[in-house]
């Protein structure tokens, strides 16, 4: 075997052949990094093993995991197990990273051994790339801090962009317990509170990383779900800061991710989503998207009313910057 290069990048994905290519050679481009691609196809039925594994044959960076499907947090499980860099940087399927995201990440690592994970502002976009905003933080991690306040809201004063944003040690992640199979959803946040405990985090103030927002996304599916955790786990940092040990509520994080928090109107309000980011921006686009909400969920009254505001929007009103 080859020796271990300085980052692995690790990625799940399950079904995305639509947009894996452009993902795919986003991290193959990337500049002045010495990586490996670490690709865990989750049981895909349409595709994107084969699309993988063709990139696999002509890039020996690239390789791929096949199994069965059992969520994003196991297949970020096996990537991880199976990742040879001190540092090891996520990357979701149909997003893109800028070709020196690797590289600016891996020297914040480089120069201050107190940051154990660093993200990066993150453009949000729609299903065809179209801009809907940018993520930037509050600010306060332009330099390293540390983040957990336990006094704050939901105990932190500043966070990662996007899960797909991040790099962090390899030897923090396996001090910190790694990904959590109880975490079906908001696995990022669990990792991440868990690392902050341990050390710093840095957010570099510049866009390296693009993240694609569909109508089906789990933030549109699992909202509810993604909220009782986000409780949960400000409940396991009390609990941790208090010296005792959280595996009594890993339990019933198990019992939240497992729920069935079915919406028939769920796809519309992703599109509602994506078309009323849209609209603020000025971007005639949105009508599309808020017109498909309304058939989809004709009970979702507020996409009618952003609809007949947005037939104001003219083409100069269109914002092409979302910085």
């Amino acid at each position: 075997m080859s020796a271990a290069p300085e980052i692995s990048v690790v990625m799940g994905v399950y079904n995305g052949g639509e947009t894996l290519a452009p993902t795919i050679d986003s991290i193959l481009g990337q500049q002045d990094a010495d990586f490996e691609f670490i690709i865990v196809d989750d049981g895909s039925t349409d595709g994107s093993g084969r699309i993988a594994d063709e990139y696999a044959a002509r890039d020996p960076r690239l390789r791929v995991i096949h199994q069965a499907n059992g969520g994003l947090t196991r297949a970020l499980i096996a990537g991880c197990a199976a990742a040879r860099g001190r540092y090891i940087a996520r990357q979701d399927s149909g997003d893109l990273s800028a070709p020196h995201r690797l590289s600016a990440q891996a020297r914040v690592l480089d120069g201050d051994n107190s940051v154990l994970f660093v993200s990066c502002w993150t453009r949000y976009a729609g299903p065809r790339l179209e801009p809907m905003y940018t993520f930037r933080g509050t600010g306060r991690a332009a330099r390293p801090v540390r983040i957990i306040d336990l006094d704050a809201r939901y105990c932190h004063i500043d966070e990662p962009a996007h899960h797909g944003s991040v790099m962090f040690r390899r030897d923090a992640y396996e001090r910190a317990g790694g990904y959590r199979s109880a975490f079906r959803y908001a696995q990022d946040w669990d990792l991440w509170y868990r690392l902050a405990e341990l050390g710093n985090f840095q957010m570099i103030e510049e866009v390296l990383y693009t993240a694609r927002i569909s109508p089906d996304s789990i933030t549109s599916r699992a909202r509810k779900t993604q909220q009782e955790l986000a409780a949960l786990m400000v409940e396991m940092i009390r609990t941790r800061a208090r010296g005792e040990s959280d595996s009594a509520l890993l339990g019933k994080a198990a019992e939240i991710s497992a729920r069935k928090h079915l919406s028939i109107c769920s796809h519309a309000r992703g599109l509602y989503f994506i078309g009323e980011a849209l609209r603020r921006k000025g971007d005639r686009r949105c009508c599309s998207y808020l017109f498909r909400a309304g058939t989809r969920c004709p009970f979702l009254i507020k996409s009618w009313l952003r609809l007949l505001q947005s037939m104001a929007i003219t083409t100069s009103d269109a914002n092409p910057s979302d910085v």
